[in-house]
């Protein structure tokens, strides 16, 4: 694996920590036990995400967004059962993953239009 790629990849994962916690403290109440849930969870899903986003856009000519919508679908579901059967505050957990991930991914949508 380049080194081009596990920067690409740390960089994700670390704007996606970032980003979510602080979605979670703007929105929930804070608990030690949620906010590791939160950056667990994220820790699982976003390599996972984004390593296969790069792989099917390497091997495949499918436009990005029929490669981004059901990868980002998965994190969703993949966290919000997580959030549904650990976290002692979400009470929404899908409502919450996606928002957390709406927020998230927009920003990073921003962010990429003001750096590239």
């Amino acid at each position: 694996m380049s080194n081009n790629i596990l920067i690409a990849l740390g960089i994700s994962l670390l704007l996606t920590l970032l980003l979510e916690v602080g979605f979670y403290l703007a929105v929930c109440k804070r608990n030690k036990k949620d906010l590791l849930l939160v950056v667990l969870v994220n820790m699982l899903t976003n390599p996972i995400v984004v390593l296969l986003y790069w792989m099917m856009y390497w091997y495949t000519n499918w436009n990005t967004t029929v490669i981004k919508i059901p990868l980002e679908l998965f994190a969703i579901v993949v966290e919000g059962l997580y959030y549904k059967k650990y976290s002692a505050e979400v009470k929404r957990p899908l409502i919450f993953s996606l928002s957390a991930n709406i927020f998230s991914f927009s920003t990073g949508v921003l962010l990429q239009q003001f750096i590239l």
